[in-house]
């Protein structure tokens, strides 16, 4: 990401309300924030909203468009526009400074392009369901459910696609959802205690063991996050 100081177009102030003293003193405490912090930030040009200048946080998707995904907002006019007064600890009145912050536009943003930058195809550690198990069959639901319900108990996130479908429409189908992991069960696992796995993109792994197979999915989140499991 990249920080971004938006600041107004001084050559056409028609596009923006307020005085230029007000304008001046917002930008001003903007980039003084940013140099008190430390924060590299670009400065540009008629970028800034029509009340006052602004201190985005851009970053590129996939295509290597630039997105606003935070922003704050200094604002001297809008307090005096509406006529804001507070009194302050001298028995005065004062006029206030208005924030503007976006927590949730924000992270609603945030998905958005995190979404568009991966295809979908979230990483481990995020994705909602980690891995789906696929009985090839209505006998083996049974078992099906226990391997899901063994997984969550070992800190994986795992369903279930117990449809009445062939095993291929439902490899193809949980393939679409971009889910990392397809668990296949059927006689041959049931007697065994295993998983036959499936990873997307790169198809057939081999039968492992319930506990194996999730040792390695939270070994591999580990590595992701530095994080110990």
């Amino acid at each position: 990401y990249e920080a971004q100081i938006s600041l107004r177009d001084p050559n056409h102030p028609e596009k923006y309300v307020g005085s230029d003293e007000n304008w001046e003193k917002a930008e001003r405490a903007i980039i003084e924030a940013c140099e008190e912090k430390g924060l590299k930030a670009r400065q540009e040009t008629g970028e800034a909203a029509f009340y006052g200048p602004k201190l985005d946080f851009m970053v590129k998707d996939a295509l290597g468009r630039r997105w606003q995904l935070g922003t704050i907002q200094v604002d001297y006019n809008l307090p005096e526009r509406f006529g804001l007064e507070y009194t302050g600890a001298d028995n005065l009145k004062h006029r206030p400074v208005m924030i503007h912050r976006a927590p949730f536009g924000s992270l609603e943003r945030f998905i958005a392009v995190l979404l568009e930058h991966t295809a979908g195809k979230l990483p481990l550690w995020l994705v909602p369901d980690q891995c789906v198990v696929l009985p090839i069959s209505e006998k083996y639901n049974d078992y099906a459910h226990r391997v899901m319900n063994e997984l969550n108990a070992l800190d994986v996130r795992a369903t279930i696609d117990e449809r009445n479908e062939k095993i291929g429409r439902k490899i193809r189908d949980n393939e679409l959802k971009r889910i990392p992991y397809l668990l296949i069960v059927g006689e041959k696992e049931e007697a065994s205690g295993e998983v036959s796995v499936r990873k997307q993109g790169e198809g057939d792994k081999g039968s492992k063991k319930i506990a194996i197979f999730a040792a390695e999915i939270n070994d591999e989140v580990a590595r992701m996050t530095n994080f110990n499991v």
